[in-house]
């Protein structure tokens, strides 16, 4: 929506009452043209109507029309508005004689405000008295006869202007009544937007000090200006209020930032000093239980010796993780990127915690929804913070399953990794969620007892996963069991000449499942894969486009996939597709035999499926070769 430029009050007031007076004088003007020209418009009628009345008695005599040429005369010389008198002799009436129509006065308004000019007209006629004696005045005798007509013609726009010139005095006192008028409510109208203007002058100045209200002149004439007046000084109030509250808030908070920073220090120096402190001592522990001889103690002392070594592991992993969290907050810790296989990552850290988890009736299990690849990022990072997870599931777990979710999502140009642990343990509080990862936070000290640890673990675990650019969530139910999902961004360790072997091919998969491992990995070497479940339909697409492979999957039996290549082969001219069918292992050795019969059908190769991108890449780079 467009900004519309600002204007004083005072500007509309003086355009408002500029149009008022323009529209008020355009109005009285014309209703004064109006109403006072018909008026005298309706005079001049019936005066023309006697005028005409007298020179058809005057004609009517005998002799008289000396007389009438005389009336004329005077008339047309004296009024310019009568345009012309004229006598018509006839004997017989002429028809539309009658002037009631344009005489009614109901004709008047639109004869003088539309018409040019109007006629009126009078029949002329003789009266002749019979020679019968002393009888001769009887009414009944007489017998009258026509004699013509006397027309007189009005000219309206002559008449329109002797009217003007007429009363231009009277127009001349309407419009100066209308100025003075309007000059009198632009002056009434003045002294709100003047008082305005006084409150604008106030508050215009963006560069004052909230020391002192600005002055206000009490001038004000309107209870509306009064209750803005009033507003605007409990709105300086306020504002004065609100400015001396942050104020002192800003003052507050400079205090606590210096007494932050300084506790900040404290806290360092405290975590390297007592961390020192406790691995000397630690260490001296370490010493004197490795210089003990086991064998010269009885039972007793070894149990005694097994649990004074537990507590000395214990708390040196705490040191550890203490040390390692503050060398994660200065910075000190970086990132050492390796190559490595996530399925054996995942296979070895099971196979190290299913002893313990088996000394808990616990059942360690993976579920993993990709294909087997070759990824980069800090392995030892990665197995710390899965190890941790592992670690405290199968703490917090008394029975049931721990499972590990794996999935894989490829992007453009790198691959996040999410894993979940999954465990049936005893659960968190929602409202303690977003706390567990605080360090030193711990839920309930009353478990902690139970469960060792001092809170350290998971604050670790967060600040690694965060260094390596990932995330990780919680979601948990107190007695159902809590769920970590942790995602990290990571490289893809094939090369590009790897990834891209099949750029730019098109490929028609043949298979019968909704979804493949080998069509991922195709996908992935940047072939562009369209899926199939019936023959007909590949048929179809090959007599409509080229493509650079049709490949079987090996769930698809060996006639039918005979069947198809022979189809192939038969319906195909200038262009010969390759067409690839996958077996699998157990059906290595009746392959063999197979294998001929299939080539002889049509088929350019027949192999075992594979599961490694770097042995996939290879193969079909030796068949387009």
């Amino acid at each position: 929506m467009p900004n519309r430029q600002s204007r004083p009050i005072s500007s509309l007031v003086k355009k408002t009452v500029l149009q008022l007076l323009t529209i008020g004088l355009v109005m009285a003007l014309l209703l004064t043209f109006v109403i006072g020209f018909v008026e005298h418009y309706q005079q001049k009628r019936q005066h023309l109507q006697q005028v005409a009345e007298l020179l058809a008695n005057s004609a009517s005599v005998v002799n008289g029309g000396a007389l009438v040429a005389s009336q004329v005369r005077l008339l047309l010389d004296n009024d310019p508005a009568i345009h012309s008198i004229v006598f018509y002799a006839t004997e017989q009436p002429i028809a539309n004689s009658d002037q009631s129509q344009i005489e009614h006065s109901n004709q008047d308004w639109s004869n003088a405000l539309f018409a040019r000019s109007v006629n009126f007209s009078r029949a002329v006629t003789s009266q002749a008295l019979p020679n019968t004696g002393s009888n001769a005045t009887n009414s009944n005798n007489k017998h009258s006869t026509l004699l013509g007509y006397i027309n007189i013609t009005l000219d309206i726009q002559e008449l329109r202007l002797q009217w003007l010139l007429a009363n231009w005095w009277s127009w001349l006192m309407i419009t100066g009544s209308g100025l003075i008028l309007a000059l009198f409510c632009a002056r009434k109208l003045r002294w709100p937007s003047q008082d305005l203007n006084i409150l604008s002058q106030a508050w215009q100045n963006d560069d004052y000090e909230l020391d002192q209200l600005p002055a206000l002149q009490q001038r004000f004439e309107f209870t509306e200006l009064m209750q803005l007046q009033q507003a605007l000084v409990k709105l300086f109030q306020r504002l004065k209020f609100a400015q001396d509250h942050i104020a002192s808030l800003a003052a507050f908070e400079v205090q606590l930032q210096s007494k932050d920073l300084s506790l900040e220090v404290q806290r360092h120096n405290f975590q390297s000093m007592i961390t020192h402190e406790l691995k000397t001592s630690l260490n001296a522990i370490s010493g004197g239980l490795q210089l003990l001889n086991p064998q010269a103690l009885n039972d007793e002392q070894k149990d005694i010796l097994e649990v004074i070594r537990k507590g000395s592991q214990h708390l040196h992993n705490t040191l550890e993780q203490i040390i390692q969290l503050n060398k994660i907050e200065k910075g000190q810790i970086g990132l050492t990127l390796t190559e490595f296989n996530p399925l054996q990552l995942l296979a070895d850290l099971l196979n190290d915690f299913e002893p313990k988890a088996r000394q808990k009736n616990l059942i360690l299990s993976s579920r993993v929804y990709h294909i087997d690849y070759s990824l980069e990022g800090d392995v030892n990072k990665i197995t710390q913070v899965l190890s941790s997870l592992i670690d405290n599931a199968i703490k917090f777990s008394q029975a049931g399953n721990i499972i590990l979710e794996s999935q894989l999502t490829h992007f453009n140009e790198s691959i996040r990794w999410q894993i979940k642990i999954i465990d049936r343990g005893i659960g968190i509080e929602q409202k303690y969620l977003e706390d567990i990862f605080t360090p030193f936070f711990q839920v309930d000290p009353s478990v902690t007892r139970e469960y060792e640890g001092a809170g350290v673990g998971l604050a670790v675990i967060k600040q690694i996963i965060q260094l390596m650019g990932g995330s990780i969530e919680v979601d948990s139910t107190i007695g159902e069991g809590s769920t970590f999902t942790v995602l990290i961004p990571l490289k893809d360790s094939l090369s590009k000449s790897q990834q891209k072997v099949l750029a730019g091919k098109s490929i028609l998969y043949y298979h019968r499942d909704d979804s493949g491992v080998m069509i991922d990995e195709l996908k992935m070497l940047g072939a562009q894969v369209q899926c199939y479940q019936h023959s007909e339909a590949i048929l179809e697409q090959l007599q409509t486009i080229v493509v650079d492979f049709v490949m079987i999957g090996e769930e698809i039996s060996i006639e039918k996939a005979g069947q198809l290549a022979e189809a192939i082969r038969k319906a195909e001219f200038h262009h010969r597709v390759l067409i690839v069918y996958w077996f699998s292992a157990h059906r290595g050795f009746a392959m063999q035999s197979i294998a001929s019969k299939l080539q002889a059908l049509g088929v350019d190769f027949c192999h075992e499926s594979v599961r490694d991108p770097k042995k996939l890449a290879a193969l079909i780079k030796r068949w387009q070769d």
